[in-house]
């Protein structure tokens, strides 16, 4: 559940980084590759933080 939240809360903060690219007038591909990259970033983060010690 806590991942869920992680990842919830990274889309926002992805969201917010596309908004500003789109507006600051950059090109739509690299838009989408910032995106990428950074969901690549949050799934690797979430599953690390949230994971349980075996």
């Amino acid at each position: 559940m806590s991942l869920i939240i992680y990842l919830v809360g990274f889309a926002f903060v992805i969201g917010g980084v596309a908004w500003a690219l789109v507006v600051a007038g950059v090109s739509t591909v690299y838009v989408l590759i910032t995106a990428v990259i950074l969901v690549g970033i949050a799934i690797l983060t979430g599953v690390t933080r949230t994971r349980t010690r075996d």
